[in-house]
Order: structure tokens, then C-alpha cells, then sequence
């Protein structure tokens, strides 16, 4: 694992589609750092708030793409991904040759090797460059990416990812970037599950729901997520920064890769097990971290009891 960096001074013709959660404010990001941004995105409302942002908004994707040296994309899954890029959407076609397609979501490794070969087909660089980390990460340019593809196309690109990225992670020539991508989510599946546990047993052993928030935020495994997440799990607010249907769909893609690879992956298929039934229960728009639903459902415990005040 290799950082990159780069000489090239000119400015470089940006655009991005797909303007989501984390697109648009990466996108944002980028039109900060003084680079015009041109936008295309299949929701109308989508657009209407890049264009409050900066981004110059476009109704068809090829205008959108027109003479740009660098096309962003930010998709949901494999299915849109292909649709854009290969099929309807025709993302490849509309690129000029010796243009970089970078692709930041969380996408299969077939699928991505699907996108990479028209890409070469049409002289077209491709970097899968997923990112880790959520909106907040995004708006504050804190994401970290993790890049493979051709190294020098990286060079290129390096100083707009800069504008949302605090580091960015050459992991190789292929699709690399993808494995990396879904063994950091998978990591983080089993962490929700974890805390989820831990929390219904200090809950069953009379521990106040805030002080074991706290307690596990400030202890050994209070890593950055764990950190991200106690305030909303203080309110009970699971309002989706990640949906569980978003994290089932990402669990379906690292039991993929993980039988494809021949890794024994049962901490996975547990919590994939888990968001099926987060989903059944009518939780899966909730944030992912909605698995203390279930623990709770199974432990036989409802809503926590607030703490008594212990002001004046």
C-alpha cells in the first residue's frame, strides 16, 4: 500500500454523477477547493440541491460528461453501476478517450471488472476508489480512499480527491480497491453486532443505557465508528446515515467475494442473518447500527427506562 503524489498544475474538467448522500458532498468539496463541478443525477430534487451547492446541474448524462477529464461516479449498487456505465445510461460511450472514470462505491468485483474492460475497450482510465467513511466524514473532506487501477491516472486525479479525501490508498493495478472496500464493511457489520450484544447485556445487568454508551466510547474498542455512534444511540435516533438494507446488500457482496476467494466468513453470514431480520421487522431503513433492535427483541427487552435526573 502506496501513497501517491503528483506535479501536474493545470486544472482539471470535473464532473460527477450521481449526487446522493456522500456524491454531493464530495462534490461539494470540490467546487471549495476552487474546481467547477458539472452534475448529473437521475432525481430532480437531487439536482436542485447540487446546483444550491456550486454544481453546475445537467439534465443528460452526456452534456454532463462532455470534455471532462475526470467523471466521478457515486451509485447504490452493482445493478446501477452497470446501467450507468454499460447499458441505458451508456457512462463509457459518452467519455472522451484519455479521461479517468473514477468510481467511489461499494460495488462487486465482477461487476467492476465488467465497467474496467469497456473502460480499456475505449481508452478510458478506470479507478475503483471506494471511499470509508459517512456524510459527516464527507463534508468535512476526511473520507479515506482506497484506489486501484493505473497508478499514474491516480497522479492525475490526486489533487481534486484531495479536496474530500484526507488520504488516498494505491492498493494495485485490478480490482483490489473492491476486496479492501468490503473487508473494512465487513469489519464493520460485525462491530454494529458487537455493540448491539454488549449493550443488551450491560442493559440486562441494570447498567444505565448512557453510562455504558459512554463507558464503551471512552474504553479500549472506542474506535472512531463506536464514537460516531454513541450520540445517536443516546437519543435511540436511528435515523439512516446507512440504511441495514444497505448494509444486507453490502453483507450479500462480502459472502460473494468471501466463497469466490475460499475465506471462511461466519461472523458474516451471522450478521447478515441479523440485518434479514432487521428488514422483516420493518427496520431497514433504519441506520445499520439498528441491530440493537433485534438483540433487544431477542434478549426480551423493549425501550431503556431514561436515567433519573441528577441535576438540582
Amino acid at each position: 500500500m502506496t501513497t501517491v503524489s503528483t506535479t501536474r498544475s493545470s486544472p482539471l474538467k470535473v464532473a460527477w454523477v450521481g449526487l446522493g448522500k456522500l456524491g454531493l458532498p464530495m462534490a461539494a468539496r470540490i467546487i471549495q477547493a476552487g474546481t467547477a463541478v458539472q452534475g448529473f443525477d437521475l432525481s430532480s430534487e437531487r439536482l436542485a440541491l447540487a446546483a444550491a451547492l456550486g454544481v453546475t446541474p445537467h439534465q443528460q448524462l452526456a452534456s454532463a460528461v462532455a470534455d471532462c477529464d475526470l467523471v466521478f461516479v457515486s451509485i447504490p449498487d452493482d445493478r446501477a453501476l452497470i446501467a450507468l456505465c454499460l447499458e441505458t445510461g451508456e457512462l463509457v460511450r459518452h467519455m472522451m478517450p484519455g479521461s479517468i472514470l473514477v468510481e467511489t462505491s461499494t460495488v462487486s468485483v465482477e461487476a467492476s471488472a465488467r465497467v474496467a474492460e469497456a473502460a480499456k475497450a475505449h481508452g478510458i482510465s478506470y479507478l475503483r476508489s471506494p471511499v470509508s467513511g459517512n456524510p459527516v466524514a464527507a463534508e468535512a473532506g476526511t473520507l479515506s480512499a482506497m484506489v486501484s487501477g493505473p497508478r499514474d491516472a491516480l497522479a492525475t486525479a490526486k489533487p481534486v480527491f484531495e479536496a474530500f479525501t484526507k488520504a488516498q490508498y494505491w492498493l494495485g493495478d485490478e480490482e483490489q480497491a473492491r476486496v479492501a472496500k468490503l473487508a473494512i464493511n465487513l469489519m464493520i457489520a460485525v462491530s454494529a453486532g458487537m455493540m448491539s450484544e454488549a449493550l443488551t447485556l450491560a442493559r440486562k445487568g441494570n447498567i444505565e443505557w448512557d453510562a455504558m454508551l459512554t463507558l464503551i466510547s471512552d474504553s479500549a474498542v472506542g474506535s472512531p465508528m463506536v464514537k460516531y455512534k454513541v450520540p445517536p444511540l443516546s437519543q435511540r435516533d436511528f435515523t439512516s446515515t446507512f440504511s441495514a438494507a444497505q448494509m444486507a446488500k453490502d453483507l450479500d457482496l462480502i459472502l460473494d467475494c468471501a466463497h469466490t476467494s475460499g475465506v471462511t466468513t461466519p461472523l458474516a453470514a451471522q450478521m447478515r442473518e441479523a440485518y434479514t431480520a432487521l428488514i422483516a421487522t420493518g427496520h431497514g431503513d433504519d441506520d445499520y447500527i439498528a441491530t440493537v433492535h433485534h438483540t433487544e427483541r431477542l434478549s426480551g427487552l423493549g425501550e431503556p427506562t431514561p436515567a433519573p435526573h441528577r441535576g438540582q
